[in-house]
Order: structure tokens, then C-alpha cells, then sequence
């Protein structure tokens, strides 16, 4: 009881100040961001911390969590109507909103977008509210041991899930990002670990010019290459009857939300997979299978909710354990470390004001999200006329101001080029860039709780697999990697069509 009265106060708090024009504003340039293909939310995220450095540490979190939101929604605009995903969360929406747009269901398309983006956030601003507080007070037992493992399960996880046809590449960017982290001085004698000679490497790799970088400089080369774009021209009509219709289709919002607050909520998984195991599951649960990916109002619907939802529950183990949820979300966190909050198990303790503001933030959010995208449906499709070719010149003085900004070394902005130039051929030779970025962010974690495991035990290896929570998360790992391995998902894949042909048969 005593939480719901924090929350209602915080949501009133937001709503009856100057704070709400923030969340406008912040929500539009996130819809506008997250429109353009190639601007990410990820890069929209990114760019706008290192604008936030001169407010207070409240707003610059509200700003950051309201372009989230706004990003995330407004790729599936360009999905629906370019046919190319503005965000990698929306991929799954091109299925169904392009076929609506061409069939002159345009205005529907983004109705239904737009109203199941709304109720996605509701259902995963719940399971923030709702899990995070029990999270927390589980993760109090937490030790040493436990985070070293919970820093190898989402690194593994997120390799696994972001490289479908080969896991090993998902799992090599990941560590490859755990050795960028331990590049500099390490935290209990200040012993400098490859920085070879080099001063500017002794404080290690910035954690926001390798961000900009990876995601914002390597698109920049990414677009650089992709043909011009055309717009689908499309009427808008029937947006309000068409957002209150969405409505009707409660099963599949309600089962896509928690299906994507739940990938939210794992570690390094995020909006992408929470669209698209929505998506499967609500064509398994469809009466109309046959109409998914030729214009299906349910499969948009459904993966609309489920990458929102992945949003608030990203959140969940940003603010309890300090382990993004997913690469958007890793930047949410390093901008709370920049702005000296200090996410982890005991927020509910020490912060429980700023856990219960971060629930009214993306309550806020969602509803300027919902206004802004149903009244200005026509005016914001003239954003999609921009080409892109026009807008990277700018960005990447975006990138490399607010590279600079941060510590002013023009080495950060050297760094910056660097990891575009990676990120740029890491895409071209199918290598994911998520898990990278993770391990970058993960890497201290699980370098500073493995240093002090052994100082604990004195050298032993044993309490990490003999520790309860440490065996399962341990065995979590394991069935990961084996599931991973190619010879497993043949053998796998084999008895699932074995299966599939015995009951096939045994219907017949």
C-alpha cells in the first residue's frame, strides 16, 4: 500500500509540473528519431545523454526513458509504410503493417500500431512496477558469485538469441566486448592491463564513445551504402475507429505484453526478440494463420505490444541488478552511473523515490506517446520524406560532439571512429553488435565480482558451482551453450520434424 501511494505521487508529481512539457517534447523527438531508419533507438538514446550533462539528474532520466519509448513506437512507422524497420524492434511490424499500407490500410496500420504501443507499456509499466520490488529483495542474496555468472548468462544469452544461424558469433562479440572493458587500469591495485605504453589507454575505452560508435558512426557507414529509400503514398482515414477497435483484441495484447515484458526482463534479450516471439505466438493462438504476413491486424498488433512491453521490462534489471536489459536499456544505465544514480538490489532501500518516478516516467511517456501518435498521424509521415543520405552528415557531428563532450580528449572521439568502423564490418560479415556492447558494459561487473570471489576464497573455484543460486545460474549457462551448438539444434530440429510427421499421420 505504501508503494502505491509513492507511485500515484510520483505519477502526479510529473503531471502537474513544468515536467510534463518535457515529456512531449522528449517523446516527439523520440518518435521522429526512431521514424527515420538508420536512427535508431539505441543511437537516438545515445546522442541525447550527452546533452543531458547540464540537467539535473530527474529530468535527464525522463528525457532519456521518454526517447526510449518514443523510438521504439515510432520505427514501426517506417515499417509500416517504407517496408524497412525504423528501429530493430519493428521488424516483425513490416510483416503485417506494410501488406495494410499497400492495400490503402495505411491509416488502420498505424492506428492499431499506435494503440497497441500504448497498451504494451501499460502491461509492461506493470510488470515493472510489479517485479522489480520482488527482484530486488531476491537479489539481496545475491553475492559475488552470483553476479559473476548473471554477467556470463547475459552475455551468453543475448549471442545465442541475436545470431540465430550461428551462436558462436553471438558469443564471440560478446566476450570480444568483455576484453574491450578490461582494457585500462583494474579497480583494487590500479595495475594497467593492455594499455601498452599508450597514457590514453590507461583509463580504458569510454563506455559512450564506444556506444555512438557501434551503433550511431556504424550506421552512418550502413546507410552510406543502402539505395534511397521511397515512401508508399498512402490515404490516413479511420484512425480513431480504428485505434478503439484494437481494443477488442484483448487476449492477444494482454498475452503479447507479458510476453514481452518477460523478454525485457532477461538480460541482453530486449525489444527484438520480444516482437517476435509475440508475433509466433499470437499466429500459434490465431483463428487466421493464413493471414499473418499478407496484412494481419492481430500479428501487427501483436508485435507492437510486445516490443513496448519489452521496454518497461528492460528496465527491471537495469534498476535492480545494474544488467541492461538490452542495448537501448545499457545506455539508460551507463547515463544513470553518469548522472550518479546507483542502480542495483538495494534501490528499493536507498532510492525507492527515483524506482517508483522511473514507473510514472514511462506511464507518462506512453500516453504522450498515444496523443502525439493519433494527432499528428498525417503531419509526422512528412518525417519519412527526409532521406536519410541527408541527415548523416549530421549525425555524425552529433556523434563526434558528443563523443568529445563527455571527458574533452579528442582520443574518445578516435575511439568513436574506431568502433564505427568495427560495428560497420562486424554487420557485414554477421557478426551482432548487441552482445558486444553488453559485454563492454557487463565486463567490470563481472571482472570486479570474479577478483572477489577468489580474494574470498582464497583461490578456490568450487563455491562458484557449489553455491545454490551460483549452480543454477551456472547450469542456466551450460544448457544455454549446448543448445547453442549446431550438432544440437540438428538433432533437435530432427526430432521435431519426427514429431511433427507422427502427428500428422495419427490425424490423418
Amino acid at each position: 500500500m505504501h508503494g502505491l501511494t509513492q507511485l500515484l505521487t510520483a505519477v502526479a508529481d510529473i503531471g502537474f509540473s513544468a515536467q510534463i512539457f518535457v515529456v512531449v517534447w522528449a517523446t516527439l523527438l523520440g518518435i521522429v528519431v526512431g521514424m527515420i531508419p538508420g536512427l535508431t533507438a539505441t543511437l537516438g538514446v545515445a546522442l541525447v545523454t550527452t546533452l543531458t550533462f547540464s540537467m539535473d539528474s530527474d529530468t535527464a532520466i525522463l528525457v532519456l526513458i521518454c526517447v526510449y519509448i518514443g523510438a521504439i513506437y515510432g520505427g514501426g512507422r517506417s515499417a509500416i509504410l517504407l517496408n524497412i524497420p525504423g528501429t530493430p524492434a519493428n521488424a516483425a511490424s513490416a510483416l503485417d503493417g506494410f501488406p495494410l499500407a499497400t492495400q490503402g490500410r495505411a491509416g488502420e496500420a498505424m492506428a492499431v500500431a499506435t494503440t497497441a504501443s500504448f497498451l504494451g507499456s501499460l502491461v509492461g509499466m506493470v510488470g515493472l512496477a510489479v517485479i522489480a520490488p520482488w527482484l530486488a529483495e531476491f537479489a539481496l542474496d545475491f553475492t559475488s558469485f552470483e553476479f559473476f555468472w548473471l554477467s556470463i548468462f547475459g552475455i551468453v544469452l543475448c549471442g545465442q538469441l541475436t545470431s540465430f544461424d550461428d551462436g558462436l558469433k553471438g558469443w564471440i562479440s560478446g566476450f570480444f566486448g568483455i576484453l574491450v572493458a578490461m582494457v585500462g587500469q583494474e579497480s583494487v591495485h590500479a595495475y594497467s592491463r593492455f594499455s601498452y605504453g599508450i597514457q590514453d589507454l590507461e583509463g580504458g575505452f569510454g563506455l559512450l564513445p564506444v556506444l555512438v560508435g557501434a551503433f550511431g558512426c556504424a550506421e552512418v557507414f550502413s546507410v552510406m551504402r543502402q539505395p534511397a529509400t521511397r515512401l508508399v503514398e498512402a490515404k490516413v482515414t479511420g484512425v480513431l475507429r480504428a485505434a478503439a477497435g484494437s481494443i477488442r483484441y484483448a487476449r492477444t495484447w494482454l498475452r503479447s505484453g507479458a510476453i514481452g515484458t518477460f523478454m525485457g526482463v532477461i538480460p541482453g534479450v530486449g525489444e527484438d526478440m520480444g516482437a517476435w516471439v509475440s508475433y509466433a505466438a499470437a499466429r500459434r493462438a490465431s483463428r487466421r494463420k493464413e493471414e499473418f504476413g499478407r496484412g494481419s491486424v492481430e500479428g501487427l498488433l501483436a508485435a507492437e505490444t510486445g516490443n513496448n512491453a519489452a521496454v518497461p521490462g528492460a528496465l527491471v534489471p537495469v534498476l535492480t541488478l545494474a544488467i541492461p536489459g538490452s542495448a537501448p536499456a545499457a545506455v539508460l544505465l551507463a547515463a544513470m552511473v553518469i548522472h550518479g544514480l546507483r542502480p542495483g538490489p538495494l534501490i528499493m532501500i536507498t532510492q525507492a523515490d527515483f524506482f517508483y518516478s522511473v514507473v510514472a516516467m514511462v506511464f507518462w511517456a506512453s500516453c504522450a506517446m498515444l496523443v502525439l501518435g493519433l494527432l499528428l498521424t498525417r503531419p509526422l509521415l512528412f518525417v519519412l520524406r527526409v532521406r536519410r543520405e541527408w541527415l548523416m552528415g549530421m549525425i555524425f557531428v552529433l556523434c563526434t560532439v558528443g563523443s568529445f563532450a563527455i571527458a574533452g580528449r579528442i582520443f574518445d572521439v578516435y575511439v568513436m571512429i574506431g568502433f564505427g568502423l568495427l560495428g560497420f564490418l562486424m554487420r557485414e560479415t554477421g557478426f551482432p553488435v548487441a552482445p558486444m556492447i553488453l559485454g563492454v558494459v557487463l565486463g567490470p561487473i563481472l571482472d570486479n565480482n570474479l577478483r572477489r570471489s577468489l580474494s574470498l576464497t582464497e583461490g578456490d573455484l568450487l563455491p562458484f558451482v557449489t553455491r545454490p543460486i551460483s549452480a543454477v545460474i551456472a547450469l542456466m549457462v551450460l544448457a544455454v551453450v549446448v543448445l547453442g551448438l549446431p550438432p544440437v539444434q540438428r538433432r533437435l530440429a530432427a526430432l521435431g520434424e519426427r514429431v511433427s510427421f507422427r502427428k500428422a499421420r495419427s490425424d490423418g
